[in-house]
């Protein structure tokens, strides 16, 4: 089966199942699948049947995972040793697991082998669970460029969706990448801190509604909940 090569772009957490005003698990890292070669570099390196994991791409400061000694370049193969198949799956358990909760990850590091990693979970920042969020539906917030800038007074600090992911809420609602958000829920967002503010608190069980500027237009979308189905 392949799989894209890409950054998780977000740090580990967010499960599907989580409520508005909830807490979500947080590890502070940034991982990214590995691709079928590295799979067989793995299993030939390691002697070992495991093809599958999440990779950790960068150890974020101060966070849980440096403090519990994960590395960059670990591969996560189990936590409380269930498989961990991809990032997604990473993303899901970490996120059912309660603040302050200690749990072991299996990981495969280079040079040393299979090590068993003790960390203790921490609560996501609001800023990042607000990236999250809006990942969950299907879209990336992005930064406004140059150019677009120029046509736009204050556009600096508007919100503009970067990118939108194929089959999600966010794609199957009609959100495209570009879209200026004027409002969340129905509340007015006048920069990207208002609207992560709005995001934060948004559940995942309920359709998320969103007014977005496309040309001259102003458009009204409401994105399915993003419990609804994966992507």
């Amino acid at each position: 089966m392949s799989r894209r090569l890409t950054f998780a772009l977000l740090l580990v957490a967010a499960a599907l199942s989580q409520a508005a005003g909830a807490t979500w698990g947080w590890l502070g890292v940034r991982i990214r699948d590995i691709s079928e070669p590295e799979m067989d570099e793995i299993s030939r390196r390691h002697g070992i049947r495991e093809g599958f994991g999440a990779l950790i791409v960068e150890v974020m400061a101060d966070t849980p995972a440096a403090r519990g000694g994960l590395k960059n370049g670990d591969l996560v193969v189990a936590f409380r040793d269930r498989p961990v198949v991809d990032t997604r799956s990473l993303q899901r358990v970490v996120a059912a697991t309660p603040a302050g909760e200690e749990v072991v990850l299996t990981v495969l590091r280079t040079e040393e082998g299979r090590r068993r990693v003790t960390v203790r979970v921490g609560t996501m920042p609001r800023e990042v669970l607000a990236e999250r969020i809006a990942a969950e539906f299907g879209f990336l917030l992005g930064e406004m460029s140059r150019e677009r800038e120029g046509t736009l007074s204050g556009a600096s600090d508007v919100p503009i969706v970067g990118v939108v992911l194929r089959g999600s809420p966010a794609e199957r609602a009609g959100l495209k990448s570009g879209d200026l958000i004027v409002e969340v829920n129905g509340r007015p967002v006048a920069s990207r801190q208002a609207a992560r503010e709005l995001l934060a608190g948004v559940g995942l069980d309920q359709p998320l509604g969103l007014t977005v500027g496309r040309g001259a237009d102003r458009v009204r979308l409401t994105l399915g909940p993003a419990a609804a189905g994966s992507r």
